[in-house]
């Protein structure tokens, strides 16, 4: 290759990476100032092309693909790899070994004026909160031949990415709470062991401490799950604040461990950047170690938020995901059919993706078996929140959603309605768990996607096969027998209703049903 190839080369835009102009973050210096706690060093992820596209084929259950198949198959296109290392090489900068061609990941580390140079951006400090991040605006450009070769470059930026949808219950004199085994005994779940199984949390933040693991098990006389830490791009299993991102931790790890007894947990801890996050996705369900068979996703923000590169190759890691016979499950939010956007409807991504299992929120109550009522989670009125849903300005609707009464999206390129199902959110009946060793009532719909999870993972161990993307035989299922359908509230904008509907998606589950639903006939 001669040299110079790349510098010599017209920079293009990346597409789907531009950046709008920062209107509410606060300058704290100027450019070049040093960013990052190692002095001179960033670390920036490029996603390189597939050999060849994901079959939608294989998402069916029987036709999963295995991880080397996969890999030959929709790994990384040599070619493309050998082009980024070249232009790294160009530029200065380091590449990290190409060894799990599956992720399709290579990371770049070089000095700021390295990057900058290399992808053609300004990088500018920004403080968020008490946070220094490194922001850009515009597009990433790349030199035009390496352009069919990059799908995406994540990192530059490292601005807060998602936020955890989860809620503190505020004390009323009318709450309820509930462990999650009698949730899990009021929508029917089997009480049957999950063992062999391993439940996969993606988390952006906080920690967990084994001995409140062990605590909070035994308090429900329960056998404590393994719980492992699996840490991405530095991130850090740091618990010591029970009041933020521990609070996510914890309520996964207890309510996905509770509702699935036996199974093992992995969690995947990974700074909140769009590349922390996509890493920690991807390592996931590459992961031939752990083996996680589910996913459960608690975090997220507005479609807006995001950069349409990442959200295209987050959608796309959920795409693997499917084909290797990995179910994802994923809270649609906290703020109602706004989702926390000052103005208009909004749905929350990666909830959005057509390729993952969006979790909405109820008001549950109830005992033993006999659910009491239960209605769309809506406590705006005294700011406690309420479940997301609505429609996706980015994804079309998916052919399992063909014949659900979703409303039309205000975008050509949208329609995708959220969520697919619902499950007990309402801080006010609320999940009673153990946090840095204090009993709290959490709720919210980042309860609901490791009780999906949960159930999920009783359907694999039930059933002797993957679920995979569940999407679909559940809106093939038979509803009135499937699902709690929730026909009352609203989460704003949109209303609850017989069928599906933009607030509760579905309903709620009916345990063994569901895990019949899911049963390929083996």
């Amino acid at each position: 290759m001669p040299t110079n190839t790349f510098r010599s080369e017209t920079k293009v835009p990346l597409p789907g990476s531009e950046r709008k102009a920062l209107s509410a973050a606060t300058p704290a210096s100027t450019p070049h100032t040093t960013l990052h706690t190692t002095p001179g060093n960033i670390t920036v992820s490029v996603l390189v092309r597939r050999k060849q596209p994901i079959d939608p084929a294989t998402f069916a259950p029987g036709q999963h693909l295995d991880h080397a198949t996969f890999d030959t198959r929709h790994g990384a296109d040599p070619a493309a790899v050998e082009a980024v290392q070249a232009f790294a090489s160009e530029y200065g900068l380091t590449a990290a070994p190409a060894t799990d061609l599956g992720r399709r990941t290579i990371h770049l580390t070089g000095t700021q004026q390295q990057l900058e140079e290399a992808f053609g951006v300004q990088l500018h400090p920004h403080k968020f909160g008490t946070q220094t991040c490194r922001t850009r605006q515009g597009s990433i450009h790349i030199p035009e031949t390496l352009s069919p070769h990059i799908t995406a470059v994540l990192g530059l930026d490292d601005r807060p990415q998602a936020k955890a949808h989860f809620r503190i219950a505020t004390p009323h004199a009318s709450n309820v709470s509930y462990t999650p085994v009698q949730v899990a005994e009021l929508y029917g779940f089997p009480t049957n062991s999950a063992t062999g199984q391993t439940i996969g949390l993606i988390e952006l933040g906080g920690g967990f401490a084994q001995a409140d693991i062990t605590a909070y098990f035994q308090s429900l006389k329960l056998t404590p799950p393994k719980v492992t830490a699996v840490l991405v791009d530095g991130g850090t299993n740091s618990p010591g604040d029970p009041n933020g991102a521990d609070g996510e931790v914890m309520l996964d790890i207890e309510v996905a461990g509770a509702v699935a007894p036996g199974a093992a947990i992995a969690v995947y801890f990974c700074p909140n950047t769009d590349a922390g996050f996509l890493d920690a996705i991807t390592t996931a369900v590459h992961d031939t170690t752990n083996k996680p068979g589910v996913l459960s996703i608690s975090w997220g923000g507005p479609e807006s938020s995001w950069t349409q590169q990442a959200m295209t190759a987050m959608d796309d890691a959920f795409q693997a995901a499917a084909a290797l016979g990995i179910s994802v499950t994923v809270a649609a939010g906290d703020n109602g059919s706004s989702d926390g956007v000052s103005s208009g409807n909004h749905v929350d991504f990666p909830a959005s993706s057509p390729h993952v299992l969006a979790c909405g929120g109820t008001k549950l109550v109830g005992s033993g078996a006999t659910i009491t009522s239960e209605v769309v989670w809506n406590e705006q009125a005294s700011n406690e929140g309420a479940t997301g849903g609505g429609v996706s300005t980015i994804f079309a609707k998916p052919t399992y959603q063909s014949s659900a009464n979703v409303p039309a999206p205000t975008t050509s390129a949208g329609g995708r309605g959220v969520p697919d199902v619902a499950g007990n959110a309402d801080p006010s009946t609320g999940y009673e768990v153990r946090v840095d060793g204090q009993t709290m009532v959490i709720g919210g719909t980042s309860a609901v996607a490791p009780l999906w999870a949960g159930l999920l993972t009783l359907a694999n161990a039930a059933n002797k096969t993957s679920a995979g993307l569940a999407n679909t035989a559940l809106y093939a299922a038979s509803e009135a027998a499937t699902f709690h359908d929730i026909t009352s509230g609203n989460n704003g904008s949109f209303a609850a209703t017989k069928g599906w509907d933009a607030c509760t998606g579905l309903g709620s589950p009916v345990g063994p049903a569901v895990i019949a639903a899911l049963k390929t006939g083996k």
